[in-house]
């Protein structure tokens, strides 16, 4: 039987869920309405929210064991179905594929207008939402949705103009296993079928954030290694902290689902380590309590097994 080194961490007494899917919420200018799930807690009040972005391919029922952890300790979490799931198999040459970064924060902003709805939606979560307390989290290009949201630049491979996309709802972010800076450093194929990756400026983002990446998440996007993954947080400005996970590829150890394929470092410590980091994390950016992350800087330091917790 395999053993797995413990992280040495604490966090709340887990409490109860409801899950509501699918929530729709008209679209028309998307081409397709948008469907959203929403997980919370059974109990409590002025509850903060994270909005999470799926990575490329994903849908709403991804990523399970991070928003099953987030609304056990008491955050309401929303995810939407994007349109690069494989759910709704757009063709190679759809119009909207291209603008698929663009699409991805419409989503999202969708969302925020429709907060009221989606609370009222779900049973008995109605009035305990905190709306002025939003972190926006994502995986792989979920990452970059959510660094948007918080200031990262993108410039549009069509009109070459690098927008401001960022919404001032948005308080923080977290990015897991996410792209780094463009340019020479991309591979071909990064610049042919991800074309958005192109050029990224990091530099642009001054609100609080968590950055999670693996040490031996050797994407085939960039010529620099997994080192390119924490562009996020040595690029940015401001309040930011960068957990590196020590054998950590690029779903750190299973955080897309419980039982999913394309696990390649299949781990469950370091599942453990990336939930509870990164919900001490929301406790702390939201005011809700500072105790865990507080610990978690302490236990996490270079001779941890799992992986070392720096802020800067």
């Amino acid at each position: 039987m395999s053993t797995y080194p413990t992280t040495g961490l604490s966090g709340p007494t887990p409490t109860a869920t409801v899950s509501v899917k699918p929530l729709v919420l008209h679209a028309p200018q998307r081409g397709a309405d948008l469907h959203v799930r929403v997980t919370a807690p059974t109990t409590g009040t002025s509850l903060p929210v994270v909005l999470f972005a799926h990575g490329f391919g994903s849908d709403l029922d991804g990523y399970a064991p991070l928003v099953d952890h987030w609304a056990a300790g008491g955050f309401v979490v929303v995810q939407a179905t994007h349109l690069d799931s494989k759910r709704l198999a757009l063709p190679a040459d759809d119009p909207r594929r291209p603008q698929m970064w663009r699409h991805r924060v419409q989503d999202m902003r969708r969302i925020l207008d429709e907060l009221t709805f989606l609370e009222a939606a779900v049973p008995g979560l109605s009035g305990r939402m905190d709306h002025s307390r939003i972190v926006a989290a994502g995986h792989s290009f979920g990452g970059q949705t959510a660094g948007i949201l918080v200031g990262l630049r993108v410039r549009d491979p069509q009109t070459g103009a690098a927008e401001d996309l960022s919404d001032a709802r948005v308080m923080a972010s977290i990015q897991l296993a996410t792209a780094g800076k463009g340019g020479d450093e991309l591979t071909p194929f990064a610049h042919h079928h991800l074309p958005w990756l192109r050029d990224q400026d990091f530099s642009h983002i001054t609100a609080p954030g968590l950055v999670v990446a693996g040490d031996k998440d050797d994407l085939p996007l960039s010529t620099r290694g997994p080192a390119w993954t924490a562009d996020p947080y040595t690029l940015s400005r401001g309040d930011k902290s960068l957990l590196t996970v020590r054998g950590g590829e690029h779903f750190l150890g299973g955080i897309s689902g419980y039982h999913v394929a394309e696990t390649t470092d299949e781990n469950p410590g370091r599942v453990a380590l990336v939930q509870q980091v990164t919900l001490a994390y929301l406790r702390h950016v939201t005011g809700v309590d500072h105790t865990d992350w507080h610990h978690a800087r302490t236990v996490l330091t270079a001779d941890h097994p799992l992986g070392r917790l720096e802020s800067k």
